[in-house]
């Protein structure tokens, strides 16, 4: 029995790769580039993959190192300080009772890059603590302990209380804010 061809699982991960470099980049343009240049890597480079393994977590590894290259190169461009290019992004409709979408993203640009990751990679994406550790190269304890302190300092941000019922109706903002689970942070 042979192995599928992992080229015809590549698009199933699209979605997944898109939010991830939209919680990197927080541009989508810029996101739907980043993933368009992951996606490409990935079919040129096939060869390199090690089918039976997670195809999820290569890319998302791609993905992951063309955006701090990305960050290497830009350091000699202009930022976006007057927020324009941030004042053009989607947003969500605004139906989601106490949680502001703006201020979410308000507090969530305000982490740390690698808090941003961490916590993008376990709560939004899924991954387990194990694999986004694996992905960004970290122990496991430093991959909990940057979700723990990112999801504190959001609360914090955002003014929540610990008492406090968050009426969400967005899964991926939910797991993010929230620590849910059977060893959660």
């Amino acid at each position: 029995m042979s192995n599928p061809d992992p080229r015809d699982e590549l698009v199933d991960h699209i979605p997944a790769l898109r939010a991830f470099a939209l919680s990197l980049t927080r541009n989508g343009a810029v996101a739907d580039d980043m993933v368009q240049d992951t996606l490409v890597k990935a079919w040129t480079n096939i060869e390199k993959f090690t089918v039976g393994t997670n195809l999820r977590a290569w890319l998302f590894t791609i993905l992951r190192n063309t955006y701090y290259s990305s960050r290497r190169k830009a350091r000699r461009e202009v930022a976006d300080v007057d927020g324009v290019m941030a004042a053009n992004m989607a947003v969500k409709p605004a139906h989601d009772g106490r949680l502001n979408l703006d201020d979410f993203k308000s507090a969530f640009e305000q982490l740390p890059d690698e808090q941003r990751e961490a916590l993008s990679l376990v709560g939004a994406q899924g991954f387990a603590y194990e694999e986004a550790a694996e992905l960004c190269g970290v122990a496991v304890g430093t991959i909990k302990s940057r979700v723990n302190r990112a999801r504190a300092r959001l609360a914090e941000l955002m003014h929540l209380d610990e008492e406090e019922a968050l009426e969400l109706t967005d899964s991926a903002t939910q797991a993010v804010v929230i620590a849910n689970g059977p060893g959660a942070v």
